[in-house]
């Protein structure tokens, strides 16, 4: 199943998508949208034409595990997407995924409007690298009960 992964944010939103056996994170692009009924629109399309069976919208939760004023604007997009979409749209915990993207571009010397241009697509790909793994654990898992 492909799943389709959302690094939502307030100008630019990173896009990501899996293969088909949910092995490969693969980036999309960044869409540079202000107006989030026109951005749900725009991911709503993405997926519709990348065949996403399913949605993940990357939630920043707090590191003491609460919820503050981005979370709460992650969960009003995923409000907006569910309206546009025929498949499940889910949050998922993206606790310091922007920090690892950042991270990943230091190490590959990405700088300056490159970076700028691209740290939202990568901190979509690790929000679904995280979901991914996920799944495989608990799938081995119930196999093994």
């Amino acid at each position: 199943m492909k799943i389709l992964a959302v690094d939502y944010g307030d100008v630019r939103t990173g896009i990501a998508i899996s293969d088909n056996s949910e092995f490969l994170a693969s980036p999309v692009g960044t869409v540079t949208e202000r107006d989030p009924a026109r951005l749900a629109q725009k991911v709503a399309d993405t997926a519709k034409e990348r065949g996403a069976q399913h949605i993940i919208v990357g939630l920043p939760i707090n590191m003491n595990g609460t919820r503050g004023p981005r979370a709460e604007k992650c969960e009003e997009f995923a409000a907006l997407l569910r309206e546009l979409v025929d498949c499940p749209v889910q949050m998922w915990d993206e606790r310091s995924t922007t920090v690892t993207a950042h991270n990943i571009l230091n190490t590959t010397n990405v700088r300056g409007k490159a970076r700028k241009a691209v740290v939202d697509t990568v901190a979509a790909s690790i929000i679904l690298e995280s979901y991914l793994e996920y799944r495989r654990k608990n799938s081995r898992a119930a196999q093994t009960d």
